[in-house]
């Protein structure tokens, strides 16, 4: 059965640095060691653009968004 995206805890958060290569390559170790993982912006990152941003970061780890909800989002495996 699949887990629902209110089950799973955000294992990383976005802050004040935005998008770095760093960010990218937790994102990346993250999935492969799971099928999904939750990702949330905090309040000091810069969400101007939020939808973008979430699609960029999908395109860098070769991933997919299976959930938008606020300012946190599901990553699956491709």
């Amino acid at each position: 059965m699949r887990e629902e995206g209110r089950d799973i805890k955000a294992t990383v958060q976005v802050g004040k640095k935005g998008i770095t290569k760093e960010l990218i390559e937790e994102i990346k170790s993250q999935l492969k060691k799971r099928k999904r993982i939750k990702i949330s912006f905090l309040k000091n990152a810069d969400r101007e653009n939020f939808k973008g941003k979430v699609e960029e970061i999908a395109q860098k780890v070769g991933a997919e968004i299976e959930e938008i909800r606020g300012f946190t989002f599901i990553l699956r495996k491709k």
